[in-house]
């Protein structure tokens, strides 16, 4: 498997983007046909230039491409772009690889992604062990949302997670291992995969796409892995600022509307509208948990403010969209408008 793209979207962080492609060069012993495209998002601050003039400047241009973006439709939208656009141009991978602006390959990642693919015929995606500069790791695969995982998220407590039987959410593993899904900040994705299972949603703004696409991923029979032999340094946060790589703990003291309709619609793609309402109900109902420990033991809050209130206000209904699919296939119109944009005119 020789033949590999890898995307990095870019939204105002040109020096991340830059210093990410510039990591990527080292691979190019391994695979001769490597392709990078650097989409923006449409961040309206010159940054496309700037990535545009430094592929120039270091001779890039043989394996490195800019693609700008009128609009900022979201991750899934750049990304979806960036994977149409190498559909048509003949030259199609049989592996993409998307890596975040805020991350930079070690030596040998992207070759173990590629080996995993190539000895696991039905992994249909396969995410890096992310870990800071100094080699500590962080959060890299998880297992997926669920009601009960809803309540203890909102009540925090060791014990309740106990007595539930709740594992925790990220997934730590010292050997290549099948997972329910990995983090789309370095993941590598099988093209037939891809084209069985359709691009990401375009109903998801930014938050849970990849969660999403992976959960179809494994619901059409292809198998999602990590292989922690493959390391990328993430300096955590420094794109999204919101949330802590290692912790999870959130980095901005609220969270925005848009990750509450992207948790809101996540649910209700998985399991439907009920689904949704009693997964929000679950995380409030652990929150009382929550809010009892901290009268008693004068805990600290150092959760998101306004927590309840906005998933009451954003997470909680679903909408009328959030039973519309905005999953893209190979084949549609580059240049449409995301879903979720279509949806709100």
């Amino acid at each position: 498997m020789k033949r590999i793209a890898v995307i990095i979207v870019n939204y105002r962080t040109p020096a991340l983007s830059i210093a990410c492609l510039n990591a990527l060069g080292g691979s190019r012993g391994a695979f001769e046909d490597l392709l990078a495209i650097v989409v923006d998002g449409g961040s309206g601050d010159g940054s496309a230039e700037t990535i545009a003039r430094s592929i120039e400047a270091n001779s890039q241009q043989a394996w490195a491409k800019s693609m700008p973006l009128p609009i900022n439709g979201g991750f899934g939208f750049a990304n979806n772009r960036a994977m149409l656009a190498l559909s048509r141009d003949g030259t199609f991978p049989n592996a993409i690889a998307l890596i975040n602006p805020d991350a930079r390959v070690r030596p040998g990642a992207l070759e173990a992604l590629t080996r995993l693919l190539e000895r696991e015929p039905q992994a249909g995606a396969v995410g890096a062990l992310l870990e800071h500069e100094d080699g500590r790791p962080q959060a890299s695969a998880f297992h997926f949302p669920s009601l009960r995982g809803e309540f203890c998220r909102g009540a925090r407590t060791a014990l309740v997670e106990r007595v539930l039987r709740q594992p925790a959410s990220r997934i730590d593993l010292d050997v290549a291992s099948e997972v329910p899904w990995v983090t789309g900040a370095a993941v590598l994705f099988r093209t037939e995969a891809l084209r069985s299972v359709g691009l990401f949603d375009e109903g998801f703004f930014l938050y849970f796409e990849e969660t999403d696409l992976m959960r179809r991923m494994r619901q059409r029979g292809w198998t999602v892995w990590h292989e922690p032999a493959a390391r990328v340094v993430h300096e955590g946060g420094a794109a999204t600022q919101l949330r802590d790589p290692e912790t999870g703990r959130p980095l901005a003291k609220r969270l925005p509307q848009y990750w509450y309709e992207a948790r809101r619609r996540y649910f209700v793609r998985a399991g439907g509208r009920a689904y949704a309402i009693a997964a929000g109900i679950a995380w409030l109902t652990g929150h009382l948990v929550w809010k009892l420990k901290r009268t008693l033991t004068g805990k600290d809050d150092d959760g998101p403010v306004r927590g309840s209130s906005d998933l009451i206000k954003y997470g909680l209904l679903p909408s009328a969209s959030d039973m519309r699919d905005g999953s893209v296939a190979f084949g549609v119109d580059l240049f449409a408008t995301p879903a979720w944009m279509r949806w709100q005119s």
